[in-house]
């Protein structure tokens, strides 16, 4: 089980914050269909039900939408993870299909409004901090390049910045090479709102991922 800490300036801005952890052994495969099918069905529920224009009132999103400006981040400018899914759902874009595990993931994201982020367990070294982002702080966006990462809630190890609200990393991106996985559920308002979106991802990752070895836990300040 990873050792997470949330450092003092991210918890002096961000008082009611509370990670959700999922760790578990994973097959990773670039497809399934059934679990494709089933985000299809929630991306067309999204697109009935939701506007545009409703998504940043979306409670959970206001929330961390809340938090990057506390923290120094334009939240308009740099989007949130969930937000940014969620307008492409609304757009009629649908999902990107990465893999079984991030697809499950980006699932529980536009159920949730949650920003959530996935890594490969076995890249991080040592223990996690979650922090802000100071200036020039290097950090590889996955699929992204380069990304300014100063004001925004950070997850470092050792070796750095590996995450982000807004953008994994390449560093610690899951692949299908990946056999160990670690998922953070970031929520801005306390702990009653990750108790629904934690169920769903063990379900996820346990129909669609083959989950094994599985720990749960939350952290707070």
């Amino acid at each position: 089980m990873k050792q997470i800490r949330i450092e003092t300036d991210l918890a002096d801005r961000c008082p009611d914050i509370y990670l959700s952890c999922i760790e578990c052994n994973v097959r990773v495969k670039s497809y399934r269909e059934d679990l494709w099918t089933l985000i299809e069905a929630k991306c067309k529920d999204i697109t009935r039900n939701l506007e545009l224009e409703n998504i940043r009132h979306i409670s959970t999103i206001a929330a961390s939408r809340e938090a990057y400006k506390a923290c120094g981040k334009d939240p308009a400018r740099y989007r949130l993870s969930a937000e940014a899914l969620l307008r492409r759902v609304v757009s009629g874009k649908g999902l990107y299909q990465i893999n079984n595990v991030v697809d499950a993931l980006n699932l529980v994201s536009i159920s949730s409004g949650l920003s959530i982020g996935g890594y490969d367990a076995d890249k991080i070294v040592g223990n996690i901090r979650m922090g802000i982002g100071k200036a020039d702080e290097a950090y590889e966006g996955l699929g992204r390049g380069a990304l300014n990462i100063e004001g925004m809630p950070v997850f470092r190890d050792q070796l750095g910045a590996f995450g982000t609200p807004t953008s994994d990393s390449e560093r610690t991106g899951v692949s299908l090479d990946t056999r160990r996985f670690l998922m953070v559920i970031v929520s801005y308002q306390g702990v009653p709102v990750l108790y629904e979106a934690s169920q769903l991802a063990v379900k996820l990752l346990s129909d669609y991922a083959s989950a094994s070895h599985l720990e749960t836990y939350q952290i707070s300040i």
